[in-house]
């Protein structure tokens, strides 16, 4: 009698173990299943061009928002705000913002060195005009003023938030 109580009881347990690996293997596969075919979030691209207009366009490059002018001029992109976006939060944050300007290696070189930093100023006003402080606006003359690449991607200004 003993003996039958003992099979039974074995039986039982084999059952209830064999139930709860079958679930383990189950719940596995199908967790393998939706990770393998559940949408995954498409990384932000590391160059989004947000804006092109009349030889003057914004980019943003690696968090670094890019400013790109026609030859001769300092009209910022109409529509640069949009680019400006991210850093205007970062400076409301607490972040400070750099900005330098540089120019292509053609004409005059004492003319592009202002029309640099006529670029930058001109930046400058637009962040103060989204509602940046001056305070955490930093104007710095970069090292080596002319740009490199291609003239068009030289006459650039970059703004870049700073801990």
């Amino acid at each position: 009698m003993f003996s039958s109580d003992k099979d039974d009881s074995q039986s039982a347990a084999f059952v209830i173990l064999f139930a709860v690996v079958a679930a383990a293997v189950a719940f596995a596969i199908g967790m393998g299943i939706y990770k393998t075919h559940s949408a995954k979030p498409k990384a932000a691209p590391a160059v989004q061009e947000v804006l092109d207009v009349d030889g003057a366009s914004v980019k943003v490059e690696n968090g670094v928002v890019k400013f790109y002018f026609a030859t001769a001029k300092a009209d910022v992109a109409q529509g640069a705000d949009v680019a400006l976006a991210d850093v205007v939060k970062l400076a409301g944050e607490g972040k400070s913002l750099r900005i330098s300007g540089f120019h292509d290696a053609t004409g005059d070189q004492a003319k592009n060195e202002e029309l640099a930093k006529l670029r930058a100023f001109a930046v400058r006003e637009l962040l103060v005009g989204l509602g940046v402080a001056q305070d955490k606006i930093e104007l710095v003359k970069p090292e080596v003023l002319t740009g490199s690449g291609s003239n068009a991607e030289a006459r650039r200004v970059e703004v870049a938030a700073q801990p």
